[in-house]
C-alpha cells in the first residue's frame, strides 16, 4: 500500500475522525523514531500518516488531585527536565534519561514507547511498578486500561485501529514510598536494554515493607509484574537481607520463564547487580527522608 497523505493533527477529535475514516489504513506518528524505520524497512504500509506531535492536549504533564497525567506525545526530554519526577519518582526520570541518545529523547514519546510494545522499552517497567493506567479514546468512547494488562498478550488488550492513546496516569507515591530503576545494556549509552528492573517499595515506621510492586523488562515476552518477588518480600524488614530473597525468587521465576534460552545464564547473573542497584537507591532515599 502506497503512502498517500500525511495529516498534521490539530485536535484529538480530528484524529479520532481520521482513524475512523481510514479504518485501519492510518498510522499515528509522533516522534517517528520507530515508525519511520518501520516504513523504510517495509514493515508497515499505511495509506496515511497522522502526526499527533503538535496537539497540545497530548503534550502536557499535569499534577492534580494527587495524580500525575502524562500526555502520550510527551517526549523523554520533557520528562527528564520536569521536577515532578525528582525525589521518590526519580526512578522514572532515570529510566527516561537512559533512553537512546539526546536526539532520540528529544523526539521519542512516552506514548510511542507504549504503542510500539517492545519488551525492552526502558520507560515501561517503572510505569508498571507505579500501577499506571492508560486513557484510550476512539470515536465510540473512552476506556481505561492498566498498563500491565496492555502488555499481557494473552488478554489481547493492545490498541485497536480506531483508538488513540491519549495519556498515562498514576498516583503520586507517598513519602514512605520510593520508585527504583536499573538497566543493563551492552554499553553505557545508546543501548537497547538487555534487562531492566523497577520497584515501588513502601516501608512502615518499623522499617518493614508494607507495599511493593516489582516490574521487569526483557526477561519475558513483554514487560511484566514480578509477583513472586513481591510476595516473597512483603512484610519483610527493609535491609540487605532482602536482596538474597529477591534474587532467589526472581531467578526461580526466570528459570521457568526462560527455560531453554541461551540468554538465561547471563541474565540470572545480571539481575543480582540490578537488584543491588535498586536496593542501594532505595536505601539512600529512606536514609534521607523522615517518615
Amino acid at each position: 500500500m502506497a503512502l498517500n497523505q500525511v495529516f498534521n493533527g490539530e485536535s484529538k477529535i480530528q484524529v479520532l475522525e481520521l482513524l475512523k475514516e481510514y479504518n485501519g489504513k492510518a498510522k499515528l506518528i509522533a516522534g517517528g523514531t520507530d515508525v519511520i524505520i518501520a516504513l523504510r524497512n517495509n514493515k508497515i504500509s499505511p495509506k496515511v500518516l497522522i502526526d499527533i506531535s503538535k496537539i497540545e492536549e497530548l503534550r502536557r504533564i499535569e499534577s492534580k488531585d494527587n495524580k500525575i497525567t502524562i500526555g502520550s506525545a510527551v517526549t523523554y526530554t520533557q520528562i527528564v527536565e520536569n521536577n515532578l519526577f525528582d525525589s521518590n519518582l526519580y526512578g522514572f526520570k532515570k529510566a527516561c534519561r537512559l533512553v537512546g541518545s539526546p536526539q532520540i529523547r528529544n523526539k521519542g514519546t512516552i506514548g510511542g514507547n507504549i504503542a510500539n510494545a517492545s519488551p525492552a522499552a526502558d520507560s515501561i517497567p517503572p510505569l508498571i511498578a507505579l500501577g499506571a493506567k492508560l486513557n484510550i479514546s476512539s470515536s465510540t468512547g473512552e476506556r481505561k486500561l492498566l498498563l500491565e494488562d496492555y502488555f499481557n498478550d494473552m488478554k489481547g488488550n493492545t490498541l485497536k485501529a480506531d483508538e488513540l492513546l491519549v495519556s498515562i496516569e498514576f498516583e503520586i507515591p507517598k513519602k514512605n514510598q520510593i520508585l527504583g530503576f536499573s538497566k543493563l545494556g551492552l554499553r553505557k549509552a545508546l543501548a537497547i536494554s538487555r534487562v531492566t528492573l523497577s520497584s515501588l517499595i513502601g516501608i512502615d515506621e518499623d522499617i518493614n515493607i508494607e507495599s511493593i510492586r516489582v516490574a521487569s523488562g526483557s526477561i519475558g515476552k513483554y514487560p511484566m509484574r514480578e509477583k513472586e518477588v513481591e510476595e516473597a518480600l512483603i512484610g519483610k524488614r527493609f535491609n540487605s537481607e532482602i536482596l538474597k530473597v529477591a534474587v532467589n525468587s526472581l531467578q526461580a521465576s526466570m528459570d521457568t520463564r526462560l527455560v531453554g534460552r541461551s540468554t538465561l545464564p547471563y541474565k540470572r547473573k545480571a539481575v543480582i547487580t540490578l537488584l543491588e542497584e535498586v536496593y542501594k537507591d532505595n536505601l539512600s532515599y529512606f536514609n534521607e527522608v523522615t517518615l
